[in-house]
């Protein structure tokens, strides 16, 4: 198993509009399926609800690490902490990183989840299989958004 997930998506939209889609926090909301509280800012902490059927119940919890705009946006978060009874803390989170290049056809976004080696062994797998499949979901639920 990798240490890392990695997507990449050519977006048919300027690197501003991507730009706004990754990182208003209403608009990342949208297409990540997420509620979040306040604006994304670097260095602060990120929480909300998701808002995908089913998994309503959940906090999403995260940290913003960079926010360089138009280039790249980042946040360190635990991996498929789904189970309400499990305290994550204690766990060294993944980094999630967004990075833009502007393209001939518009943006080329990229998208890297790394530091998988440091989940516990015993959930590792299983949150590496779940990301996997969940960033293969999102840069189309972004894709799809930008292009509305």
């Amino acid at each position: 198993m990798s240490d890392r997930i990695e997507k990449e998506i050519e977006i048919k939209a300027p690197v501003a509009r991507v730009w706004r889609a990754l990182t208003d926090y209403r608009e990342f909301g949208e297409w990540f399926r997420v509620k979040l509280d306040a604006p994304f800012a670097a260095g602060k902490p990120s929480s909300g609800y998701i808002t995908w059927p089913g998994y309503e119940h959940l906090k999403w919890e995260a940290v913003v690490q960079k926010v360089e705009p138009e280039k790249l946006f980042s946040f360190t978060w635990h991996p498929y902490a789904v189970d309400p009874k499990v305290d994550y803390s204690g766990e060294t989170p993944t980094l999630v990183e967004f990075t833009l290049e502007e393209t001939a056809a518009g943006t080329l976004l990229r998208v890297v989840e790394s530091g998988f080696d440091k989940v516990p062994a015993h959930r590792r797998a299983e949150a590496f299989m779940r990301n996997e499949g969940g960033w293969a979901q999102q840069v189309k639920n972004i894709a799809d958004h930008v292009a509305k």
